[in-house]
């Protein structure tokens, strides 16, 4: 309910204690990664804009940065105000008139280069401000006792890797109060960008060096900072007076406390940053609650009743709830509260599930007032799909009402269950089924089989199909629905059996009829249709009226060859030729290969080749020591999904003609006796196709050419010559030469 107006005189005698120049309520540091090397660090502070001097509103803060360890200063940096507002209440209508708070922002950027801040240990950032508020009842001396605003950062590399961190964004701020022996709450957690781990512990503000003589330092101090002193009978763990006392969660930071002393109390907290459970930061605030006497604000009620007529209210712990199908599905709610004038507000809080619940008929409204009940009524109905599937759902039903500082509750834990409309399986089953299981297909095979789902609750089916061990579609089956309507479904099995089947013989096919009633799925046994792939390939037959022991072909310039080849196939397969060769084609040497008759599991081929300077003189065949050889591979490959090919392998050679022996005469006598009278060279290799004798010259012992012919049947006389020894070359076109000499006798 409304604070009433007659608080603010206590107030004013609160508060009526000498004030000098104090104004600071708290504040924390924070630093958030940009990019690159670029950071932005932040000092929010929080101002008493009651008590404190205007004139101690600074247009900037300086902040030192400093090395862990050594405390050594690395550099300080001015950060202007950029923002000053007004911190709300949490509810509006409790606002009091001694109780304000400005939020001034400072801030810039600043850069942290990787060869600066590599410190394994890492760094801190402080800022030194004084002075505190005169009124707080906690610690000693407040009036001059000064703050330091405290936070811990990584080194931005870290195993040779950059580590980038963002301190964690912390603490909402607090703007409420807490009444005199009322338990008060308030969420002080925060977020982390970089998800990393926060731990929240209770800590001793610190003081630091800022006093009332100099209340802004013109830099702050390095490490270690002293702290404020408590009030005797308090301390770090007991903060201010309370029971219990002020504590903060570990987790999520929400703070807790029933004060039992009125007054204007400052507490700290610190957060710390892990991560993988490693701390990398730390993040300290401290901040100040006011204590007040607060008007008599009493719990309002909830009564919740199970459905069905004349039921008398539901108790917590004695029973459990139960909602049956068929049946009344609404809880009957009731809340009130026992003050005048109080609005109240109802909420549902699942405790042990996370299923979307029913939206009551009324949340909230007004009660004691003019024109208005004592009581709201409201119910909650259940929808009959809702089920808790046998379990025992707990659900907390709370009613709050608007009192101050914080709403005052009850709470209502109802156990319950739930049940759906009863709902049967659907069914399926094969319409006219085979005489033969398992079907029996062969590649090419058509397989199909129709299916009928039903459902007797008249529920909205689908057919399911499935493989045994297998993906149906990686097989190209496929389940076709035909109709579907009111609870009965016809579908077909389909499948063209193709190469993809062969791999296994059994392939068998579920399916499946599948209804979701209640958004609770259910589906049927499976019926299962087995197929039985019959595949089995011979290896095809490969014949020639190639040399069967050698498989050498020679042959001279000139010569025809035609070779028969034969394919013969058990399974009746389709066959296919193919020659592999060398990369040449066949007829850049002459050859020809063409396939006489295919059909179903016989198949003839004619391989033809006439020898000829053509395959020689283009070079496409290889040079042997005595021939030109090339080697050909005939193939014969079944047609069918497992092909179990054969081949032949031939080596064709064209012959070299015969050399006789190089025997040159190294005499002859021209003396016209008629015996050896010229010089002549018989045994010369024969031509070859273009591999032909060239010429022949013939020298004196000086050099000098006394003779050349280009017929290879030439005959020199030595006409012409003196007698002496004399010397001839003989020259082929594909580079050959035969060097002698020769005696020209009287």
């Amino acid at each position: 309910m409304r604070l009433h107006f007659y608080v603010f005189a206590a107030l004013a005698l609160l508060f009526a204690l000498p004030a000098r120049a104090t104004h600071i309520v708290g504040g924390e540091l924070g630093m958030q990664y940009q990019t690159g090397d670029l950071y932005r660090l932040t000092l929010t502070l929080y101002f008493d804009a009651i008590n404190g001097n205007v004139g101690a509103l600074d247009p900037d803060a300086t902040a030192g940065i400093f090395e862990q360890g050594t405390n050594r200063r690395i550099r300080n940096i001015t950060l202007p105000l950029t923002q000053n507002t007004f911190v709300p209440y949490t509810n509006i209508a409790c606002t009091i008139g001694s109780l304000s708070t400005r939020q001034l922002v400072y801030t810039a950027a600043l850069e942290l280069p990787a060869n600066v801040y590599n410190n394994p240990r890492g760094y801190y950032v402080a800022v030194e401000r004084c002075c505190r508020n005169n009124s707080i009842s906690n610690i000693v001396g407040p009036g001059n006792a000064g703050q330091v605003y405290y936070l811990e950062f990584p080194a931005v590399v870290r195993n040779n890797q950059a580590f980038r961190d963002s301190s964690p964004r912390i603490f909402p701020p607090l703007s409420d109060y807490a009444c005199l022996n009322e338990l008060f709450y308030f969420d002080f957690g925060g977020t982390d960008s970089d998800g990393d781990s926060l731990a929240y512990e209770m800590s001793t503000p610190l003081n630091g060096n800022a006093n009332s003589l100099d209340p802004r330092p013109s830099q702050p101090s390095a490490q270690p900072y002293s702290l404020i002193t408590w009030n005797a009978g308090l301390s770090q763990s007991a903060q201010m007076p309370g029971a219990p006392t002020l504590s903060v969660d570990g987790r999520s930071g929400r703070l807790t406390v029933r004060p039992t002393r009125l007054g204007l109390f400052v507490f700290g907290v610190k957060c710390s940053e892990f991560r993988r459970g490693i701390k990398i930061g730390e993040v300290r605030r401290d901040f100040q609650l006011l204590v007040i006497n607060c008007p008599t604000n009493r719990t309002p009620e909830m009564v919740v009743v199970p459905p069905g007529p004349g039921r008398a209210a539901y108790v917590p712990g004695r029973d459990t709830m139960r909602i049956r199908s068929g049946q009344d599905r609404c809880l009957r709610l009731r809340f009130t509260d026992p003050d005048p004038a109080s609005q109240l507000q109802m909420e549902l809080r699942p405790v042990n599930f996370t299923a979307q619940l029913p939206t009551p008929s009324v949340r909230s409204g007004g009660v004691r007032m003019p024109g208005q009940p004592d009581t709201i009524t409201s119910t909650l109905c259940f929808p009959e799909c809702f089920s808790t599937q046998g379990r025992v759902y707990l659900l907390d039903v709370i009613v709050a009402d608007n009192g101050c500082s914080l709403p005052r509750r009850d709470t209502v834990r109802v156990a319950f269950t739930a049940e759906a409309p009863p709902n049967s399986l659907p069914q399926v089953s094969l319409i006219a089924p085979p005489t033969q299981f398992p079907i029996a297909a062969r590649v090419g095979t058509l397989v199909q089989q129709d299916v009928l789902g039903l459902d007797v609750d008249n529920d909205a089916m689908t057919l399911e199909l499935t493989g045994r061990g297998f993906s149906p579609a990686a097989v190209g089956a496929q389940l076709v629905t035909l109709t579907n309507a009111n609870g009965r479904i016809t579908a077909r099995l389909t499948w063209q059996v193709d190469c993809r089947a062969v791999d296994r013989q059994l392939y068998e096919f579920e399916i499946r009829a599948a209804a979701n009633p209640c958004q609770l799925r259910q589906t049927s046994l499976p019926v299962v249709i087995p197929v039985r792939v019959d595949y089995q390939n011979q290896a095809p037959a490969l014949t020639s009226s190639f040399p069967a022991d050698t498989a050498v072909v020679k042959m001279r310039l000139g010569d025809r060859y035609v070779a028969q080849l034969k394919g013969l196939d058990g399974d009746l397969d389709g066959m296919t030729w193919a020659v592999v060769d060398d990369g040449v084609p066949l007829a850049a040497t002459g050859m020809s290969f063409r396939v006489a008759d295919n059909r179903a599991g016989e198949t003839n081929a004619v391989f033809e080749w006439v020898a000829d300077c053509g395959a020689v003189e283009g070079k496409q065949l290889e040079v042997g020591a005595n021939a030109f050889v090339r080697n050909l591979t005939f193939e014969l490959r079944d047609v069918t999904c497992r092909p179990v090919p054969r081949f032949r392998t031939v080596r064709f050679e064209i012959i070299r003609p015969e050399a006789p022996e190089f025997l040159p005469p190294n005499i002859f006598t021209p003396n016209k006796d008629g015996r050896n009278e010229a010089f002549q060279l018989t045994t010369l290799p024969p031509d070859f196709c273009t591999q032909r004798f060239a010429d022949i010259t013939i020298f004196n012992r000086w050099g000098s050419k006394v003779y050349r012919s280009t017929d290879r049947n030439f005959r020199w006389d030595g006409a012409g010559v003196v007698t002496g020894v004399y010397y001839y070359l003989v020259k082929f076109t594909d580079g050959r030469t035969f060097k002698g000499t020769v005696t020209v006798a009287p």
